[in-house]
This record gives structure tokens, C-alpha cells and sequence, in this order.
């Protein structure tokens, strides 16, 4: 976990990229519509959009909730797994509807493509943070933090 503000930066940056990477191939060829010039107009206005909500919304709330459950705060592997989570439900719930819209405008089911997207998007989201990019960028956090350590013990 990070333990300054700039891994923060590096490790939220890292995995809402990540993230945001992921889901968007998910979703481009869920709808059939894959192309890099697709994934690159979509990736960024989405990253930006979700690296607003992680750092300034879904973020602290995942992070109220999660410290105010009655869960052993010690453990670790408990506190990433509750927290991410939390991320997740977070993160679904706000860019489903963000992608619903940049899709094509207000469907007029606004309701029913909304509950479809968020339903399609957290059965891949969910794996896809604790499986791969959580593990990933923690991972690399890990080298960074490592490597800050052995040029702070050399000087």
C-alpha cells in the first residue's frame, strides 16, 4: 500500500488506468465495436472521469466505509480485499451510467441499459481488480517503494 502522497499518486494512477484499460476492451467488444481509434477516444475521457471520482469520491467513502466495519483493521489482506471491493462497487455503479451516456446520449430505457450495463461491467470488473490489476499494481508499487529504500540506504 502506499505510504506517502506521491505512491499514492503512482498507485491510484496505475490501477484506474488499468482499470479503465481493461474495461473499456471489455465493452468495446461487447458491443462489437473494437478499434484502437475507439479505445483511445474512449480510454481518455474515462480515466479522467474515473480518476476524479477514485481520488476525490468512491475513494474516501470505500476508505470511511471500510475502516468503520467491524472487520480486523490488522489483517492486511482483509482491509485490501474489503476495500477493494468497496472500489469496485463504487467505481461500476458511476461509470456503467458514464458509459451508458457516452455511448450514445439518454437512451430512452435510460433505467433499463443502465441496470444492464451495471450487470455486465461488474462481473468483469470484480476478477479483473482482485485477479489482475490490484496484484499488478500493488506489485509494482512493491519495486518503487523497494527501490526508493535502496537509494535511500546507498546515500
Amino acid at each position: 500500500m502506499p505510504t506517502n502522497k506521491k505512491e499514492g499518486i503512482i498507485f491510484t494512477t496505475l490501477m484506474c488506468f488499468s482499470m479503465v484499460l481493461g474495461m473499456s476492451i471489455y465493452n468495446l467488444f461487447l458491443h462489437g465495436g473494437f478499434s484502437f481509434v475507439a479505445l483511445i477516444t474512449g480510454l481518455i475521457p474515462g480515466f479522467i472521469v474515473a480518476f476524479i471520482l477514485d481520488v476525490f469520491v468512491i475513494g474516501v467513502l470505500a476508505k470511511k466505509i471500510a475502516f468503520s466495519l467491524p472487520l480486523n483493521k490488522d489483517n492486511k489482506l482483509v482491509m485490501i480485499l474489503t476495500i477493494s471491493c468497496l472500489m469496485i462497487l463504487g467505481m461500476v455503479t458511476c461509470m456503467s451510467l458514464f458509459g451508458v451516456l457516452i455511448e450514445g446520449g439518454i437512451p430512452n430505457d435510460l433505467g433499463g441499459a443502465y441496470r444492464h450495463a451495471w450487470a455486465m461491467n461488474i462481473i468483469v470488473a470484480l476478477p479483473l481488480q482482485l485477479i489482475v490489476v490490484g496484484p499488478f499494481s500493488r506489485a509494482i508499487l512493491g519495486k518503487i517503494q523497494t527501490n526508493a529504500a535502496t537509494a535511500e540506504t546507498a546515500e
